[in-house]
């Protein structure tokens, strides 16, 4: 029931949709950013989750590695309204019309929601935030499964449902096609990549490899003085301190039929926490349809 009434910050899983949204605004896959591990908007400063930087990074790398001063270049040149129509086209920001009590549809917020929720201006800064999937955005686990289903099974709308699957097909999103082959091929670089930041949840299938993103998504602000002082990297938090981990994937990679997602509470790091029961999960349902006669079908919750 989780996965339908819980929202959290999805994370880093979120610039799925941040690059997509950029390929579509026209940035091409060959943009590059220099990250020094921050980057500055005004007096504001926003930090990478690698403390010293990535260097000259491309987009397929930044998704591989999870850079997250690529994203803020990506969200800063395409701006919160652009990210939020792709979020929501790609399945975010809306109930799903599921037949079950209680769901919630998440946010993913807007200049215009900003304004009449809050009764203030947006400002510059949220959008970098927003862009890697924190500040005001949150998300349900299923919702974000049906993000990477969409991207994995080639620009489809995946319709979830509860019992008999959906007379009609999926429909196109719409996206191109090339845009999708770059997130994908990032998104394989998080698994299969020397780089990737979750290197340990390949399927162990012979000649089956998997697409994904991890995200660590936090709870709480870092205050500067805690950044400083390193505190927000101690392994004694208490538990309800703790970043979410996240995982979303798709398989068998480039053309996928399944889709996984996890969410563990305050589970710290998406890689150590949350890959490895997706790629169980994934496994197991390849191994259950080895000649990938099913059906696109998705699977999600958290743990």
């Amino acid at each position: 029931r989780r996965v339908l009434v819980r929202s959290y910050p999805p994370g880093s899983t979120f610039k799925m949709i941040t690059a997509v949204a950029g390929l579509e605004a026209g940035i091409t896959p060959g943009h590059q950013v220099f990250c020094p591990g921050r980057t500055s908007l005004g007096r504001a400063v926003f930090h990478c989750w690698k403390e010293h930087g990535h260097g000259a990074i491309g987009l397929v790398q930044a998704i591989g590695q999870s850079c997250d001063v690529y994203f803020y270049d990506i969200a800063r040149r395409v701006g919160i309204d652009a990210i939020a129509a792709m979020a929501r086209r790609l399945g975010l920001g809306a109930a799903l019309g599921l037949d079950l009590p209680g769901e919630q549809p998440g946010l993913i917020p807007t200049t215009e929601w900003k304004k009449a929720a809050i009764g203030e201006s947006w400002q510059k800064g949220e959008t970098l935030v927003c862009g890697i999937g924190q500040g005001f955005v949150s998300a349900t686990p299923l919702p974000l499964e049906i993000v990477v289903a969409g991207v994995g099974i080639g620009g489809v709308g995946v319709a979830p449902c509860v019992g008999a699957p959906p007379a009609e097909p999926p429909s196109p999103l719409g996206l191109s096609p090339q845009a999708l082959q770059v997130v994908l091929q990032g998104m394989r670089e998080v698994v299969h990549g020397p780089r990737g930041t979750a290197r340990a949840p390949d399927l162990g299938l012979p000649g089956v490899e998997m697409a994904g993103k991890t995200g660590t998504s936090q709870v709480r602000r870092i205050s500067r003085a805690e950044r400083a002082a390193g505190r927000h990297k101690r392994k004694d938090l208490p538990w309800i301190e703790r970043d979410h981990a996240l995982f979303v994937c798709a398989a068998p990679w480039p053309r996928a039929l399944y889709a996984v997602a996890v969410v563990v509470e305050h589970g710290m790091s998406g890689s150590k926490a949350a890959s490895p029961i997706a790629r169980d999960i994934m496994r197991k349902t390849l191994e259950l349809d080895p000649a990938g006669a099913g059906q696109p079908a998705i699977a999600a919750g958290p743990a």
